[in-house]
């Protein structure tokens, strides 16, 4: 009996021990949890547009600089793999996907330094708690199962995937002003940037790809798409002050912009008084009528295949901007069809090319309404199809 109770007395001691163990284990855990996480600090680095058209809108990344683990990285959201023999495929199809990475901060600064950008950097308040929940996410997104995401320019792309960790980490959750007239429209957004960049051939690209999707105007939160909106926006929200410090570590070089002066509008211009030369020239000239004839058809083959290109991106992609495009009111995809049947005699024939004049007629005076807006340097170039198509349909009318 007496053996026995021992037995159960030093069972209960053991016991006891394990507990007081296991109890000041998790105190000691939860206490270096507490030192650690005033140790690091998480910023917002906003980079600044550079000269080439897939820099001319900046760029953001998030810096965590842990002074315990003597570490310091920088986590993007905006990569991808150039070398995938797909990677022309899938971006044409809307299919790229983009993937988190890590990088040193000194390998992140050299890069953008060796680009001449600036970065700006702006160091986040945030409690204990949120700061290892920032820095448990990211961790966790690195893995290769999560790290992946279907890129979008306007909606979902490394800027709004750090404004939404922000968003879900900080308490009370921050309310972001706007930055923009409240009247912007995504395409005014991106028109601001590549006018300041005399970038006015990537403008007339880009009006001719992006429909009507991209003439809605921007939610305060979707003004965030862009690196400088969402910089300006933490500085200065309204209900909660999230920016410790700012630091600009590295000044941007001056972007050298040289004065275009063959722009869209002057092209479609030249264009437009070159056929009305030549048409005048094939008055009293075979030769010119020959040089007529060749041009109006290359012209009709040209816009024709334009009207299949934004048809493509419409139907046969997973781009959302590009849908709902009113470019087609001119850029007609029976066009390329059409061209080789100018000098038909066919009534069908006369009737399509005057309703194509017609109806050039008609966009130019509801320029102002259509539910997109449309390039001005097009005005010249629905002028010439017009006039084209006018006497496409004459010319059948006086040989039939």
């Amino acid at each position: 009996m007496f053996f026995a109770a021992n037995f159960h007395l030093q069972i209960m001691k053991n016991f006891i021990v394990f507990i007081l163990i296991f109890m000041l284990t998790l105190c000691a855990q939860h206490v270096l949890h507490a030192q650690d996480a005033p140790r690091l600090k998480i910023s917002l680095l906003t980079c600044a547009p550079g000269g080439e058209l897939y820099s001319t809108f900046g760029h953001s990344a998030i810096r965590i600089f842990d002074s315990s683990a003597a570490s310091d990285v920088v986590y993007n959201f905006g990569t991808f793999d150039f070398d995938d023999p797909d990677f022309y495929k899938k971006f044409i199809l809307g299919k790229l996907l983009y993937y988190e990475s890590v990088s040193g901060m000194q390998d992140f600064i050299f890069d953008y330094k060796v680009e001449g950008r600036g970065i700006i950097e702006q160091e986040i308040k945030l409690s204990n708690a949120e700061k290892k929940s920032v820095q448990t996410f990211l961790s966790e997104n690195l893995k290769e199962e999560n790290k992946y995401y279907k890129y979008d320019f306007f909606l979902d792309n490394c800027t709004t995937r750090l404004r939404d960790l922000l968003e879900n980490t900080k308490s009370p959750k921050p309310i972001f002003p706007a930055v923009m007239p409240e009247t912007f429209t995504f395409r005014n957004a991106i028109h601001q940037y590549l006018d300041q960049n005399k970038k006015y051939w990537s403008k007339f690209g880009i009006d001719l790809l992006l429909g009507a999707p991209t003439d809605a105007v921007m939610t305060v939160k979707q003004q965030q798409f862009l690196p400088d909106n969402l910089r300006l926006s933490i500085d200065s929200t309204a209900n909660v002050e999230l920016v410790a410090t700012r630091t600009e570590i590295y000044k941007p070089a001056a972007i050298s912009t040289p004065q275009v002066l063959f722009t869209p509008m002057v092209c479609t211009l030249l264009l437009l008084l070159t056929f009305i030369a030549v048409h005048w020239l094939s008055q009293s000239s075979r030769i010119f009528t020959i040089v007529l004839n060749a041009l109006d058809a290359l012209l009709f083959i040209v816009t024709g295949g334009f009207g299949c290109l934004f048809l493509f991106m419409m139907l046969g992609t997973d781009h959302i901007m590009t849908k709902q495009n009113w470019n087609l009111l001119w850029a007609i995809p029976t066009h390329f069809l059409a061209a080789f049947f100018l000098h038909s005699q066919a009534k069908a024939w006369k009737f399509y090319f005057n309703a194509v004049a017609f109806g050039m007629l008609a966009l130019l005076m509801l320029w102002l309404v259509v539910p997109q807006q449309l390039n001005v340097a097009l005005i010249p170039f629905v002028i010439l199809l017009g006039f084209r198509s006018f006497m496409a349909g004459k010319r059948q009318s006086n040989k039939i």
